[in-house]
């Protein structure tokens, strides 16, 4: 045969058939075969969410696709070559099998769409056996970075490939496609069938879904409520309620706020609250269909609080009061209200804004509760048909801040919280989801990465039949981000704002606007529209909480069973660390500074510790209401396996899990049909650790262990191995802990978006510092409680200060809301006089890309302040351990460049004299450049005297911090900062405690 390849452009029309899900072929009557959607996309196929890393994992064999019988997943989104050595440097066939009911005497078009060709390859297509055609694909400008994001939309690029006729068989049929010399391709669809032409994408078909929804799945549907309100440009999707950490005046709220609903059948807008300087959010209407529960801030405050409004625009009411947040809030079946408040009292971890937290109350606004312990944003509740309330979660406990955002669920008591989807793999934020009518999926906005402004990304569906850990069960709907608070009238009819339009889509992406706010609602949006209708109620689950008791109990029956515990021998776990993640009273920036150097952003504190049975079971009593993780010690006190997330248990409700990061599609029978032995007995009560602070503090409890252990090998006049292990201050940190974090002495997760390691790899159970001081390391031979402590530090997260009143404060060149403005030093006279010397006398071996050296107290010399890469020489000359601002003359800046013959290192030779004995930079110090460097080290010296470090003598937290504990009722509104005495470790202690669940004094907070 003499086929032609040929490379295209024209479309024509194509009817796609379409079932509640997508299905593995989207064919017309004419097609033998369409294998995924023309859509200028990938998402539909296989490892979309996993990513092409994951191709040899996943596609072992070579792929072998069965029209009418295999799923999209079984069809890799990219093909692979030779060139691709994540794929084995290989040439990779892809098959395709088919059946056809007849021998086909016309000609055939086989047409294969592309959103993407890498290194044209060599492709070479055969039919049942027979070469069809053999060609170097076309370098065209297509969308390659759909690589990286497979679920985004591109352009698609037609390759057609005739087939001649009686080329296709009665019966069963056979296509390969094989790439070879050149790299991958990315595929939109392949299809046979009688057209030349490439089909039309399905955006480009004309649609009126709005005239289709109002005679099918809104039939029924007369009126949509929605809010409107402005933006501040926080790009932050949490970031909209509030003020500003820094501020208090600058509010992080918009304005413009009206309540709104839309006569479906007429187009008529009815505005039901009208308050320009106010703001509207969250409209939901009762089972009853007759009143809408909304979170509203009146023009001239500061807060949202709840209120009611009856359907028709009469009856306004206010529900809830005081000085927090109350907003996103949903109906329970059972009469009462959840929904997410800053009333939690804490701030973002990594942001200038207030944390949000789910709570419930009745619907008059009374017997407030809290539900939820996150020290993180709590959003969207909403219930699910089986009675439990499902939300997005966001935390980070060890790991990634900006990676874990995903969908839990817990029932409307506060009990059995549990993962949904996610959690496990790094993802988007997960949220606004909620059910879909008839089906057991749900719908939701999947904001990408950390999130976009009020959670606008992909209108998306996600189902976990497969378990809340695979990826393929998240699919994105539209092609496009920019959609939020999406509603299902079913699984082919969806709502949702986008800006200022309300829009339908359905099933394959297709949108139609069914309506756009009037020319005179300038630079607002529209949001959260909800149909206007009765419903039925979800199932009442009856609550387990007995709020009389102070705690609840776990349950944990096997430690040995888990992903990651195969290395783990039976009876080798001893006793369970509890383990506490304390909130941030105030916060001021997006890093985790001072608190760690790319490490932990939160303090932990421990509890105790609780027995663990042969069997690896355990069972005991532990605090409501508090954020708990656990870490399994074997018998010497060392950390086996931690926890990167956290658990939280009701008054009165026992919470059990079967094992140690197992699937969670894994049934308790499938492990042991044995009663745990744990399960016999009462619950164990937590043992306090004795003799062991319950939050180490750096400079307080480690330092003194360095200093008699250590520093006698590793100060300044004995370096050994080029470690320094003094407390002397530089910038930020001192200059020991810094040396321990880069260094690698500490094992404690270093904020990678990684989960479930290996055991014996986090904390006491990977960290070097824990290995050297077992008698291991020369002759240094500390005591059982010096080790104890140093476990318990690095178990604890391995904080530098063990308060939050550092945060903000006592450093030179930090950083408030990601700028480097806090102190920074480069206008200073002495740091600019001593500029010049750096220019004469270091950049020629210290320039911008070899070995750069701080040349201020503040230069970052291009590092990133909260990630950077722990293997980047740089770190080594960075400017946390250059300037010692304790002993100036012990800075490494001057130091290393002074000869060894005037008391220095003589580590530094200019340019061609790599050879000379000695240093010649600084011959002696009385040299100029050295007097220059040594004033600014020790003009810095006085400016951290003068602001001061947490643990230096007069230090004073900043007063934001002061603020906020008046806010939260701890200090009196009389307490002056400046005059009054105030202990930072106790202040801190007490606003901890003042979340400890205690039904002797109040059991509702009201």
């Amino acid at each position: 045969m003499n086929i032609r390849l040929c490379f295209v452009s024209a479309v024509s029309a194509v009817v796609l058939m379409f079932a509640a899900v997508i299905n593995p072929v989207f064919a017309k009557d004419t097609d033998l075969f369409l294998i995924g959607l023309p859509d200028n996309s990938a998402a539909e196929f296989g490892i979309v969410k996993e990513k092409y890393p994951a191709y040899s994992k996943k596609y072992p064999e070579p792929v072998v696709f069965t029209v009418g019988k295999s799923k999209m997943s079984d069809w890799p989104y990219l093909h692979p070559s030779s060139h691709d050595a994540w794929a084995g440097s290989k040439a990779h066939t892809f098959t395709i099998k088919f059946k056809a009911e007849k021998v086909h005497t016309q000609l055939l078009y086989l047409k294969i769409g592309v959103v993407g060709i890498w290194e044209p390859s060599q492709i070479t297509i055969t039919l049942n056996e027979k070469q069809i055609a053999s060609q170097r694909l076309p370098k065209e400008e297509l969308s390659n970075e759909l690589v990286h994001r497979p679920d985004g939309e591109g352009k698609s690029f037609p390759l057609i490939f005739p087939v001649q006729g009686n080329s296709v068989k009665a019966g069963d049929n056979t296509i390969t496609i094989n790439m070879n010399d050149g790299s991958w391709i990315l595929y939109d669809y392949v299809q046979l069938n009688g057209q030349r032409e490439a089909p039309k994408m399905v955006s480009e078909e004309a649609v009126d879904l709005a005239k289709e929804f109002l005679a099918g799945p809104m039939a029924d549907v007369d009126e949509i409520v929605f809010a409107v309100r402005s933006l501040i440009g926080d790009g932050h999707w949490y970031a909209n309620i509030g003020y500003y950490s820094v501020d208090r005046e600058r509010p992080a709220y918009g304005k413009g706020g009206r309540l709104c609903k839309l006569n479906v059948k007429t187009g008529k807008m009815t505005i039901m609250v009208d308050d320009v300087e106010g703001a509207v959010r969250d409209p939901v209407v009762h089972y009853d269909g007759k009143q809408i529960l909304f979170s509203y801030r009146k023009g001239g405050t500061d807060n949202y609080l709840l209120y009611l409004i009856n359907s028709d625009g009469s009856g306004l009411k206010q529900i809830t009061e005081g000085e927090f947040d109350d907003f996103e809030p949903c109906w329970l079946p059972d009469g009462g209200i959840v929904f997410v408040t800053t009333r939690a009292k804490r701030w973002v971890n990594c942001w200038l804004t207030q944390v949000a937290n789910i709570w419930r109350c009745d619907a008059d606004g009374k017997n407030m509760r809290a539900l939820s312990a996150n020290l993180e944003q709590d959003n969207t509740p909403w219930m699910m048909r089986d009675g439990r309330i499902q939300y997005m979660r966001w935390e980070y406990v060890d790991r990634s801040q900006v990676d874990y955002h995903h969908l839990w669920t817990m029932y409307p008591d506060g009990t059995a919280q549990t993962v949904f989807f996610g959690n496990m793999h790094p993802g988007g934020v997960y949220i606004d989801s909620k059910p879909i009518p008839d089906s057991d999926d749900m719908v939701l906005i999947n904001s990408p990465g950390h999130g976009g402004i009020e959670h606008e990304g992909f209108l998306a569906t996600v189902s976990v039949k497969k378990g809340p850990d695979d990826l393929s069960n998240l699919r994105n709907v539209s092609k496009q981000r920019g959609y939020r608070d999406p509603w299902a009238f079913n699984a082919n009819a969806f709502m949702a704002a986008n800006g200022n339009k309300l829009v339908l889509m359905n099933a394959l992406g297709q949108s139609s606007v069914l309506f756009t706010l009037p020319k005179e609602f300038e630079k607002v949006w529209l949001h959260e529209p909800r149909p206007i209708f009765s419903h039925s109620r979800e199932l009442v689950i009856t609550s387990r909480v007995d709020l009389s008791k102070p705690n609840g109990r776990f349950l944990l029956d096997n430690m040995y069973h888990g992903r990651n515990m195969a290395d783990v021998k039976q009876g080798e776990i001893k006793r369970m660390m509890i383990m506490e993640s304390l909130p941030k009273p105030i916060n001021f920036t997006g890093g985790m500074d001072p608190l760690s150097y790319k490490g932990t952003f939160s303090l932990e504190r421990v509890l105790g510790t609780v027995p663990v049975e042969p069997d690896g079971s355990a069972y005991f009593e532990a605090p409501a209401v508090r954020s708990l993780f656990f870490v399994a010690l074997d018998g010497n006190g060392k950390a086996i396996k931690r926890m990167q997330s956290f658990t939280t248990v009701q008054p009165g409700e026992t919470l059990g899990c079967i094992g140690c990061h197992e699937h969670r599609v894994t049934a308790r029978s499938t492990v042991s049909g044995n009663v745990s032995m744990a399960s016999k007995r009462a619950p164990s009560l937590i043992e306090p650790l004795k003799d062991l602070p319950d939050l180490p503090d750096f400079v307080r409890d480690i330092q003194p262990v360095l200093d008699r252990n250590c520093v006698k090998c590793h100060d300044y006049d004995k370096r050994s191995g080029g470690v320094i292990l003094t407390g002397d201050h530089g910038p930020m940190f001192s200059h020991s802990y810094y040396t321990l974090t880069v260094w690698k002495q500490i094992s404690d997760g270093r904020n990678y978006a990684r989960s479930n390691y290996e055991p014996r790899k986090l904390g006491s159970g990977g960290s070097a510092l824990a290995e050297k001081l077992e008698g291991k390391h020369h002759d240094v031979k500390p005591s059982e409680n010096e080790k104890a402590l140093v476990r318990l530090w690095l178990d604890l997260g391995a904080p530098y200060p063990g308060t939050y009143a550092a945060l903000g404060c006592g450093s030179i060149g930090g950083y408030i809301q990601n700028n480097q403005i806090l102190n920074n030093d480069k206008d200073r006279e002495e740091t600019k006089a001593a500029q010049p010397v750096f220019k004469d006398r270091c950049i020629s071996c210290h320039d911008t890309k070899a070995h750069p050296v701080a040349h201020t107290l503040s230069d970052e010399i291009g590092l990133s302040f909260w990630a950077p890469n722990m293997d980047d020489l740089r770190l080594k000359y960075s400017r946390h351990v250059v300037f010692n601002l304790s002993r100036p003359e012990k800075s490494l800046i001057l130091l290393a460049p002074l000869a060894k013959s005037a008391g220095g290192y003589g580590l530094c030779r200019p340019k061609g004299a790599a050879s000379d004995a000695d240093s010649k930079v600084f011959v002696s110090k009385d040299d100029t450049g050295y007097k220059l460097l040594l004033a600014m080290c020790e003009g810095g010296k006085c400016y951290l005297e003068e602001i001061k470090r947490f643990d230096m003598p007069g230090f004073k937290p900043r007063s934001e911090y002061i603020r906020e504990m008046k806010r939260y009722k701890l200090l009196p509104e009389s307490f002056d900062v400046e005059k009054d005495p105030i202990n930072v470790y106790e202040m801190d202690r007490k606003y901890w405690n003042s979340f400890i669940y205690n039904p002797a004094i109040q059991t509702t907070h009201n």
